[in-house]
């Protein structure tokens, strides 16, 4: 091999270690701190930031940029112990009063109760399509990655890959689906004593002040970002849906750890279930 022929060669390979670098979340790069102030650490060189909450205020951040589709993963290790009152909002919001939105919130419980996942969609403003979740680990004692995939077809839920939820596309019917509005990534810890747990009957235990919440790996795939993934893997999200062995995953979270579901709540809705709740979400 001539010395020229080396000298691209590593060259090459320094380029790519070098954009693996620069493409790999960042804290500082990526986000803001939306309130709290020194509640929101950024730590570890921007590889990992936590949020506290304590008696005063809680705490947040967003991203610098915004998204139109792609797709999102973020590894999040939950508020420990008494949780109780607490919730850790993990969502893509885009802004005004006929915006965008897709949420993961946890909400905290007592000490040996599990979390409850409450997820929803929001689409032109209007949400009211929540399902909630147990899971089947505890997510205060390791992280765990919590995923959305959002394409022009569907959103995919997931929680370590395993999928929870989706919500189709069916504009052809009327239903309205989040995909002109581009959205930024929003987290926030946060005191919701007054509803959140046991709907309020069981408030903030603030002597187990402060509450924390920390975030690290984030990663993001979207038609313009700079991943080091693949081609394949960049551009898989776009068509991602779920394959047989996908649909078996999310049964079995829905039949085992699903405890609330929009769509099966005729009190809620005595003139007729939402019309998506009446087709496959597949």
């Amino acid at each position: 091999m001539t010395s020229s022929k080396v000298t691209v060669m590593l060259f090459l390979s320094f380029f790519v270690t070098s954009m693996m670098a620069a493409s790999a979340g960042n804290f500082y790069q990526d986000f803001d701190v939306t309130f709290g102030d020194e509640r929101a650490k950024i730590l570890n060189g921007g590889q990992l930031l936590t949020l506290n909450l304590d008696k005063f205020s809680g705490s947040g951040f967003k991203s610098k940029n915004e998204y139109l589709l792609g797709r999102i993963d973020m590894q999040i290790k939950l508020v420990s112990g008494n949780s109780a009152g607490t919730v850790t909002a993990y969502y893509l919001s885009s802004e005004g009063p006929t915006h965008d939105e897709i949420d993961f919130e946890f909400l905290g419980n007592l000490s040996g109760d599990p979390y409850t996942l409450h997820t929803n969609v929001f689409s032109q403003g209007k949400g009211n399509r929540e399902q909630q979740f147990h899971l089947w680990f505890d997510p205060t004692k390791a992280f765990h990655t919590y995923s959305i995939v959002w394409n022009s077809q569907r959103i995919i839920f997931l929680v370590d890959n395993i999928p929870i939820r989706v919500f189709t596309n069916l504009e052809t019917i009327g239903v309205p689906f989040p995909k002109n509005q581009p959205m930024r990534i929003y987290s926030s810890l946060w005191n919701a004593d007054d509803w959140a747990t046991r709907g309020g009957l069981v408030k903030t235990d603030w002597t187990q002040a402060p509450f924390t919440a920390s975030y690290r790996n984030f990663k993001v795939s979207t038609t313009t970002s700079t991943s080091t993934n693949s081609l394949t893997e960049q551009s898989a999200w776009q068509t991602q849906g779920l394959d047989a062995a996908g649909r078996n995953r999310l049964r079995w979270v829905q039949q085992k750890f699903m405890i609330y579901n929009y769509c099966s709540d005729l009190k809620r809705f005595p003139q007729g279930l939402p019309v998506e709740c009446r087709r496959s979400r597949f």
